[in-house]
């Protein structure tokens, strides 16, 4: 049984073991890149046309060293989950699929 996105913050609890692979992988990714266009203030459009290979920082004008810490913020904030400064690097950031990756990792508790 695939338990349903609430739409509301927090997601993580949304993404369990009852949720199946993909029906959770577009629940974040869908949340990841409205959260993205939020805190960075871009058309929907643009931040859902992103793929894994879509550069982020460096590459994005709207993405400088204020806005991660804002970003990160806001994952925290809607994924329910924890960032350490030590998990923090630029590999992370440089693709929308890195990101992603990264995000997928925080919420699988293996």
């Amino acid at each position: 049984m695939t338990t349903l996105p609430n739409n509301g913050p927090n997601i993580g609890p949304n993404i369990g073991p009852d949720t199946d692979s993909a029906a959770a992988e577009a629940v974040l990714d869908r949340e990841l890149k409205g959260l993205i266009a939020d805190v960075l203030g871009l058309d929907a459009g643009q931040a859902e046309a992103f793929g894994p290979e879509s550069g982020l920082f460096g590459h994005l004008p709207e993405l400088d060293s204020m806005a991660v810490a804002g970003l990160l913020t806001e994952m925290e904030d809607r994924l329910g989950i924890v960032i350490e400064d030590d998990d923090v690097d630029g590999a992370m950031l440089e693709t929308y699929g890195a990101l992603l990756a990264f995000a997928r990792a925080k919420l699988d508790p293996r």
